[in-house]
């Protein structure tokens, strides 16, 4: 993480969003508690690219619950894992990213926070006919997917089976579709991808999208073991929620 200020590391903790039901797996956070030396978008743009995590997210205003969130290489208006992992950290009532207030809760094991369909940049939902044909996809090459838009300039593409479909069970798969570069990481080390994301561990935008346009609860399996719940509310907020775990050396962080 050569290049990075060392007053980051002071302010920075570093969460699993969305981790299976034994604690592991979840897609890395990296959260500045403290943004004052990250004053303005540069600033937070080239930290959220060093650090190589999906996002990072800078809190503004930790009783407002006023965030900040960036990818390695876009700022966005809403994402899901940063407002459940910043909720958790900060035991919030609510999380306001730039796209809106939403509403926040715990009940014990899994953290929630609502939001809209429309908050959500496009991906592309395909549906596979087993979650056997989900587990042996290979990435696809960058830009396929969802058309890119201004904020998000890549293609983004959520594979997805039931495993249950009685129970609301799914398998899925994120390829956000962005470019890749070759450097250091912190959440990965040496020759990791720190200019973009080859696959989500765990997608709570898509989550969203999918649990939309279905219709009902879900409870989806995503990437190596991570979960993932919805819950559709009355007009048109989503719940999704899912455990939060301080990332240590005894779970490998993984993006």
């Amino acid at each position: 993480m050569s290049g990075t200020p060392r007053n980051a590391l002071d302010v920075l903790d570093v969460l699993r969003v969305f981790c299976g039901p034994d604690g592991r797996f979840g897609n890395a956070l990296g959260v500045v508690r403290d943004p004052r030396g990250y004053p303005d978008e540069p600033a937070r743009q080239k930290l959220a690219a060093e650090l190589g995590f999906s996002e990072t997210v800078f809190v503004d205003d930790p009783e407002r619950g006023v965030v900040d969130i960036y990818t390695p290489g876009a700022r966005l208006a809403f994402a899901g894992h940063p407002l459940v992992g910043a909720a958790w950290l900060l035991d919030l009532e609510s999380v306001s990213p730039p796209a809106g207030e939403a509403w926040a809760r715990s009940d014990g094991e899994f953290t929630w926070i609502e939001a809209r369909a429309e908050w959500a940049p496009p991906w592309t939902l395909r549906q596979y006919g087993s979650a056997a044909e989900v587990e042996a996809l290979d990435v696809p090459p960058p830009g396929v997917g969802a058309p890119p838009t201004h904020e998000v300039p890549w293609g983004r593409l959520y594979a997805w089976a039931w495993q249950d479909e009685a129970a609301g069970r799914v398998r899925a798969r994120a390829f956000p579709g962005r470019e890749i570069e070759r450097g250091v990481s912190r959440s990965s080390g040496a020759g990791a991808c720190t200019g973009g994301v080859e696959e989500d561990e765990a997608t709570g935008v898509a989550a969203l999208l999918l649990s939309a346009q279905l219709g009902r609860a879900l409870n989806i399996t995503q990437g190596r073991g991570s979960q993932i719940l919805t819950a559709p509310g009355p007009d048109g907020v989503v719940e999704i929620g899912g455990r939060v775990r301080f990332a240590d050396a005894a779970a490998p962080v993984t993006r």
